[in-house]
C-alpha cells in the first residue's frame, strides 16, 4: 500500500501527468483538494472511495489515510500544482512517517509554468534571466525572517518600467490576466476582480526582444 501525493497540474485538466492519471484511475481510494482540483482531473477513475478533503483538517485526513493503509488499499491523494511547492505535504509526510506508511511524490506542472504559457514567453533567456525566485505574501502562512518582500521593495531595483503579471488562475476556463509595469500596474488590477488565486511575475524576461540566440542550437564550431 502506498500514499501518492499527485500533483495534478494547475486547473487544466489535461495537465496532470500520465503517471499521475494512471493512478487517479487506478487507486481504491482518492483524496482530492476539491478547493483548488478541478473534479474533471478525476475523470475515469474507478475508486471505490472518493473524498474532497477542502473541509478537512490534518487529523481527519491522516485518519482517511490510515484507514486505506489498514486495508491494504493505495490512495491517490491529489493536491494542484506541483505537491512539492506550497502543496500542504510536509505535515502529513512527517505523520505518515510516524505511522510508518509509505508514500511517493508525483510531480505535477505548476501554476508558474501555465503561467509563461499563458504570456507566450520563456523565462530564462541568454543575457537577460538565468534564475527564478519564488516566493509569497503572508496570509495564513507567516513568512520566515528575511523573507518578507515589502509592497514598494521591487521599484527602486528593478525600475518604475521594468514588465510584470497578474495572471488569475492560469490555465482555467476564466483565466484573467494583466499585464503591466511596475509603476503602473496597480491601478490596472484595480479595475478588475483579482483578489486571489493569482500569480504575480516581475522581470525584464517578460518583455525581453533583443537577446542572444542559446548555444543550445547554434551551428556546431559557433
Amino acid at each position: 500500500m502506498t500514499v501518492f501525493f499527485i500533483g495534478a497540474g494547475p486547473g487544466d485538466p489535461e495537465l496532470i501527468t500520465v503517471k499521475g492519471q494512471r493512478l487517479v484511475r487506478s487507486c481504491p481510494v482518492i483524496l482530492y483538494a476539491g478547493s483548488l482540483v478541478p473534479a474533471a482531473v478525476l475523470d475515469g477513475h474507478a475508486a471505490e472511495q472518493v473524498v474532497n478533503t477542502a473541509e478537512l483538517d490534518l487529523d481527519e485526513i491522516i485518519a482517511l489515510l490510515k484507514e486505506a493503509h489498514d486495508g491494504g488499499k493505495d490512495v491517490a491523494r491529489v493536491h494542484s500544482g506541483d505537491p512539492s511547492l506550497y502543496g500542504a505535504i510536509g505535515e502529513q509526510i512527517r505523520r505518515l512517517r510516524e505511522l510508518q506508511i509509505p508514500y511517493e511524490i508525483v510531480p505535477g506542472v505548476t501554476a508558474t509554468a501555465a503561467c509563461a504559457a499563458a504570456l507566450g514567453c520563456e523565462l530564462t533567456l541568454p543575457d537577460v534571466s538565468q534564475t527564478l525566485i519564488l516566493t509569497r505574501f503572508a496570509t495564513k502562512t507567516t513568512m520566515p525572517e528575511g523573507e518578507q518582500l515589502s509592497d514598494d521593495e521591487l521599484r527602486p531595483h528593478y525600475g518604475d518600467d521594468c514588465p510584470i503579471a497578474v495572471i488569475y488562475r492560469a490555465s482555467w476556463p476564466d483565466e484573467e490576466k494583466v499585464t503591466g509595469t511596475l509603476a503602473d500596474i496597480v491601478g490596472k488590477v484595480k479595475t478588475t476582480q483579482i483578489e486571489r488565486t493569482a500569480l504575480i511575475l516581475v522581470g525584464r524576461v517578460l518583455a525581453a526582444e533583443g537577446f542572444a540566440d542559446s548555444t543550445l542550437y547554434a551551428k556546431a564550431g559557433n
